[in-house]
C-alpha cells in the first residue's frame, strides 16, 4: 500500500459551501497542520484571487495563506504564457481575477475588433467561471472570434457547483454549446487537466504516489487525480450526488463522509 504524506484539497463543497465552513473542516485542517502534512488547496474557483481566497478562509479559522492556494486562473496564466506568449486575450468571467493573470494581455470589450484581420481582435478567448457575465452578448462575442480563428482556453468544465440554495449551473454547461457551435475544442487549464495536478505536486515537492486528492467532484477532482497517479478521495458533501457516483466511469480509491475524516484516513495511510 502507498505511503501517503501530502494532500491536495478542493475548497468549494469540501471545506466550505458558499464560503461557510462545513462541520469539522477547520478542526481537520488544523490537525493536518499540527501533524506537519504538506498541503495545497486546489480549486477551480474563478471569482476570487488567491489572496482573496486565503483571506476569506483564514477569516473563517482555516490555517492557510495565499501560498497554500493554487487556482484555475493562476494555472491559466502559466498556460497562456507558455503556449500563447504575447497573445491578446478576451476574458469572459464573473469576478475580478486580473491580479492572478500576470504576463497576460487582456483585451477590453471596447478595444476588440470583430472582423477578420482586425488589429484589436483577440487571439485567444478565455472562459472563466459562470455568473452574470455569461450573458448572450458575451458568449456570442466569443463565438464570433472563435469563428474567425481565435483559440479557446477554458479554466474548467464544471457543469455545476453547490451554493447555499442548491446546485447552480457552471461554465461547462455553456462551454459545451460554444465548442459545438464554433467546431472547436477548448484547452482546459484547471481540474481535470493533468498539468494542474502536476503544478500542485511541484508546489509541494512530492510525487503523485505520495499525495492524495480530496474532492466532491468524482470526475474532475477524484478520477482525474487518480489518472495522474494520485490517490483519490471522494467526500459526500458539496456537489456529491449518489447517482453521479454510481454512473461514474471509475471507482474512487476512498469514499468518506466529509473532509473531517481526512486526518484519520491519512494517519492510516502513513502507518501502512
Amino acid at each position: 500500500m502507498r505511503r501517503i504524506g501530502a494532500a491536495l484539497i478542493d475548497i468549494d463543497g469540501v471545506l466550505t459551501v458558499a464560503w461557510k465552513p462545513l462541520p469539522g473542516t477547520v478542526a481537520a485542517m488544523r490537525r493536518l497542520r499540527e501533524a506537519g502534512v504538506p498541503l495545497v488547496l486546489v480549486t477551480n474557483t474563478t471569482s476570487r484571487t488567491r489572496a482573496s481566497i486565503a483571506e476569506k478562509l483564514a477569516g473563517q479559522g482555516f490555517p492557510v495563506t495565499a501560498e497554500d492556494v493554487l487556482t484555475a486562473p493562476a494555472a491559466t496564466a502559466a498556460h497562456l504564457r507558455e503556449h500563447h506568449p504575447g497573445a491578446r486575450c478576451l476574458l469572459i468571467n464573473s469576478g475580478d481575477i486580473r491580479d492572478d493573470l500576470p504576463g497576460v494581455t487582456l483585451v477590453d470589450a471596447e478595444e476588440e475588433g470583430e472582423g477578420e484581420g482586425e488589429d484589436g481582435a483577440p487571439d485567444v478567448v478565455v472562459i472563466g467561471g459562470a455568473g452574470d457575465a455569461f450573458g448572450y452578448a458575451e458568449l456570442n462575442r466569443a463565438f464570433r472570434h472563435l469563428q474567425r480563428g481565435a483559440r479557446l482556453v477554458a479554466m474548467h468544465r464544471n457543469l455545476y457547483w453547490r451554493t447555499a440554495t442548491g446546485l447552480d449551473l457552471d461554465t461547462g454547461a455553456f462551454l459545451l454549446g460554444l465548442e459545438r457551435a464554433a467546431r472547436t475544442e477548448a484547452e482546459i487549464t484547471g481540474k481535470p487537466a493533468g498539468s494542474f495536478f502536476a503544478a500542485a505536486l511541484a508546489h509541494l515537492g512530492v510525487t503523485a504516489s505520495e499525495a492524495l486528492m480530496v474532492g466532491d467532484d468524482i470526475e474532475s477532482d477524484v478520477l482525474a487525480a487518480q489518472a495522474a497517479g494520485l490517490t483519490g478521495v471522494l467526500v459526500r458533501t458539496g456537489k456529491y450526488l449518489p447517482e453521479t457516483h454510481r454512473a461514474a466511469e471509475g471507482t474512487p480509491d476512498h469514499v468518506i463522509d466529509s473532509f473531517a475524516d481526512v486526518p484519520d484516513l491519512l494517519e492510516r495511510q502513513t502507518q501502512s
